[in-house]
């Protein structure tokens, strides 16, 4: 007989979530992912001014934010008919490199390590190295207080925990220099952006603000600091979990879902966007022995609301969606819509944007026998991460040359006044996956305006034809041998770095504490 068992929230991720599970014979039967909050910032946008939509999308959340205005201002930039010159485009490159180098190691350390090491193993730890031991005696004493949050597991450990003290406590001593690394990403993206989170500079047409020598060396300096953390302590550590302690989950593929990816494509290296860092394509039925790659169509992408707790409609296409609420639907079960790509669930991320560009060395991984699934994706994050270093070293020299030219341009100031009537579809490959903002213009104000995030697409409910969302999905088969200790559910979660909306969590409101998992 099956059992159920309710994880809400999920925790180490942003916004709220809850996934349910049926378990039977130690593995997930069946599974239902469900986004507990609403958003309504689309509503809010109706009858605003265009230029306004980059600063208020920008506040879709805290944490992935300037996506949402770099998305944005490329769909205003196609509806008000702006070009935006390459200087203004290397600057929004330079601030989304940022942006990627900051998330993508907090994704790792902070939110998913955690899950895969027994923090407790760092007590006997018998090296004589000063730092670790250092780091040995400060857990402890945590541990000592009853003060591990938030480094102690939620769940207890399993057969794929890593409980060698020397890997754990090398394992938290990264943890805490990554934190470090973090705040200084930040500052990166702030050198162009003038603040973080929400930066000021991406609007409609191109940056707003000018760069000078002492902006270009700070932030030269600072991607040298990344660039050698990231390939001698982040790229180190996931080859060495992936292909170590974790290599028997990674050729199992735990955690794969629908084997559809897709990537908008994103990140030019030069004027004429003929050459991106991450190309656009789709894959329907992976293939890992011939990978075929279909052109992306936006004009493909509905969003069903048939589980969703909103006024039923027909699936339709971003730009004729809308945000009605029924909160007494009855098989709805989430606040997030059900997009699909030609009728297709798809992934969106990392490992989706490696596998539509073919990267050698994931594919190199899949020869060898990992499988996509959850571990996979870490490795896809962390190759996609060095990428992106590297062009932010081209993007820099092409500045640099750019600022020297006479005329030097940043912005497309011909175009900055709303038009009577507009349209346009504005794409980013977020850190988390493709990203849409859609708008409509009448009257020079929004008519209407739509957004597919990554997570919408990722964590999206049932479509009217009964087809899982990919986390959904990606559950279906997961060993879980004890009920009571549901790890690797949250790993393969975890594994998509979800991120829903910007809220506190959801706690007791008689106890405070954070709710935990239930089982039925």
């Amino acid at each position: 007989m099956a059992k159920k068992i309710t994880i809400d929230p999920i925790t180490r991720i942003e916004g709220h979530l809850k996934i349910e599970v049926e378990i039977e014979d130690g593995k997930v039967k069946n599974a239902w992912s469900s986004g507990t909050m609403a958003r309504g910032f689309e509503a809010m946008l109706t009858g605003k001014d265009p230029r306004d939509a980059s600063y208020i999308t920008s506040r879709f959340c805290g944490v992935c934010y300037s996506v949402h205005q770099l998305a944005s201002a490329r769909a205003l930039d196609i509806a008000f008919g702006a070009k935006v010159p390459w200087g203004g485009n290397l600057i929004r490159n330079l601030v989304m490199g940022a942006e990627y180098i900051y998330d993508h190691l907090l994704h790792f350390y902070q939110l998913s390590a955690l899950d895969y090491i027994d923090i407790m193993a760092i007590a006997n730890y018998k090296g004589n190295d000063k730092e670790l031991l250092a780091v040995r005696d400060k857990i402890v004493s945590l541990v000592k207080a009853k003060d591990t949050y938030p480094l102690t597991p939620r769940y207890e450990p399993d057969d794929f925990t890593v409980k060698d003290p020397d890997i754990v406590i090398s394992a938290v001593n990264h943890y805490l220099k990554a934190l470090n690394m973090h705040v200084k990403a930040r500052n990166m993206g702030a050198i162009w952006g003038g603040r973080t989170p929400h930066y000021q500079n991406i609007v409609v047409g191109g940056v707003t603000s000018y760069p000078d020598l002492n902006q270009w060396a700070r932030f030269r300096t600072m991607l040298d600091e990344q660039k050698k953390f990231i390939e001698e302590v982040y790229i180190q550590d996931v080859v060495a979990f992936g292909t170590g302690p974790l290599w028997k989950l990674a050729t199992m593929g735990v955690g794969g879902g629908h084997y559809n990816y897709l990537a908008c494509g994103d990140f030019p290296l030069d004027s004429e966007w003929k050459k991106l860092v991450f190309p656009a394509g789709v894959i329907v039925g992976l293939d890992p022995s011939n990978i075929k790659v279909e052109t992306f169509d936006h004009k493909k992408i509905t969003e069903s609301v048939k589980n969703s707790w909103y006024k039923e409609k027909k699936p339709v296409h971003p730009y004729d969606g809308e945000q009605v609420f029924d909160l007494n639907k009855k098989e709805a079960y989430s606040f997030v819509k059900a997009p699909r790509y030609n009728g297709k669930a798809m992934e969106v991320g990392p490992l989706a944007r490696m596998l539509v560009a073919k990267n050698p060395t994931l594919i190199d991984l899949v020869k060898k026998g990992a499988k996509p699934g959850a571990v996979a994706r870490h490795a896809a994050r962390a190759i996609e991460t060095k990428l992106i270093v590297d062009a932010c070293y081209e993007w820099l020299d092409q500045l640099l040359t750019e600022m020297t030219k006479p005329g030097f341009k940043i912005h497309d100031t011909a175009h900055w006044d709303p038009p009577e009537t507009g349209i346009g579809a504005g794409f980013h490959e977020a850190p988390r996956g493709a990203l849409g903002h859609w708008v409509k213009i009448k009257n020079k104000k929004i008519e209407n305006y739509q957004a597919v995030v990554p997570s919408t697409w990722n964590a999206s409910p049932r479509c009217e034809n009964g087809v899982r969302g990919q986390y959904e999905e990606s559950l279906i088969g997961v060993p879980v041998p004890d009920p009571e200790n549901p790890i690797n559910v949250v790993r393969v979660i975890r594994s998509f770095d979800p991120c829903l909306a910007c809220a506190i969590h959801i706690i007791d409101p008689k106890t405070n504490e954070i709710r935990k998992f239930l089982i039925e």
